[in-house]
């Protein structure tokens, strides 16, 4: 058994077509398929369903794809360890965020990147929160930045970074948005573009409103924080956003943030990594940089806004 054969059905797990596995391995289609052919010769049963096209994998070949993922993650724990021993920390850190949080992983990422040089990082920001805790568990990313769960299960390890609050996102002519706060009442009676119900930022929104007897009608939705902003700028909506936001853009120009009050809900969020031992010496050395660098305090000051004195 080889571990090229075992990443050829990872690939074909994951993409679900012969053709693009393939290409995502660097090989012809045909020398994929046969070194799937010979897996399933050395290990005596069926990996694959195969007809006319690609049909799925046999209920041994779901199960093999287990135990792959876990000996290539496993065999990429090593090497990054060995590496780390010898030269230091190298290759490719792979994070996975909701799209409400991706605004703060450069907090993250940048303190990492200046210990570890020669580490590559690679962000995923648009990943529901169920998304990130499966992709956790299958070995495709390294740690996650999400909404910490409290019925989180003992297979992952959480870091508090910081607890998300949310501002009335709305053009500065808008009346409401020119008291210091606005009520969640008061932003459901708005023109409102809020993110998409299948992810856990709406839902935890949608909770919030629920808890004070109202239910909005948003007429845009999208699966992107930055979306919400353009069409905040447009003048005919108004918005729901996390505050960490306004870290990355500012305020931009003729648009008014304000605090939601009435309830001042605050939802946490945090670094999550599987507790599974040895583990990646990657998720270890992010972890330790989030544990030392004080997020929240930094997600408090707006662009522009000066460094709190010592």
């Amino acid at each position: 058994m080889l571990f090229r054969q075992l990443e050829y059905l990872v690939a074909l797990s994951r993409e679900r077509h012969f053709a693009r596995a393939a290409q995502t391995c660097y090989v012809s289609q045909p020398a994929l398929s046969e070194a799937i052919r010979k897996l399933e010769e050395e290990l005596d049963v069926p990996l694959v369903r195969r007809g006319r096209k690609y049909e799925g994998l046999t209920p041994e070949g779901e199960r093999i794809v287990v135990w792959a993922q876990r000996i290539l993650a496993d065999r990429d724990a090593l090497k990054n360890e060995v590496g780390a021993l010898r030269t230091g920390l190298s290759g490719r850190m792979r994070v996975g965020a909701v799209p409400t949080a991706s605004g703060a992983v450069s907090l993250l990422t940048g303190p990492f990147c200046a210990a570890h040089p020669l580490v590559t990082v690679e962000v995923k920001a648009d990943l529901q929160s169920e998304d990130i805790l499966r992709q956790l568990q299958n070995f495709e990313i390294d740690a996650g930045v999400t909404y910490l769960h409290k019925g989180l299960s003992e297979g992952f390890q959480a870091v508090a970074l910081y607890e998300e609050r949310y501002v009335l996102l709305t053009t500065a002519a808008d009346g409401l948005a020119r008291p210091a706060t606005a009520t969640w009442a008061e932003a459901a009676r708005l023109p409102l573009c809020l993110l998409t119900e299948a992810m856990q930022g709406r839902r935890v929104l949608d909770e919030v409103f629920a808890e004070v007897g109202v239910r909005p009608s948003p007429r845009v939705e999208t699966d992107s924080v930055a979306a919400l902003f353009a069409h905040v700028r447009t003048g005919r909506w108004a918005s729901i956003v996390p505050r960490t936001w306004l870290h990355v853009f500012g305020v931009p120009h003729g648009m008014r943030a304000v605090p939601l009050t009435e309830p001042a809900r605050t939802v946490p969020v945090g670094l999550v990594t599987t507790t599974r031992e040895p583990g990646s010496v990657m998720a270890r050395a992010l972890t330790d940089i989030a544990r030392r660098t004080d997020i929240a305090a930094a997600l408090e000051r707006l662009p522009g806004e000066p460094a709190p004195q010592a």
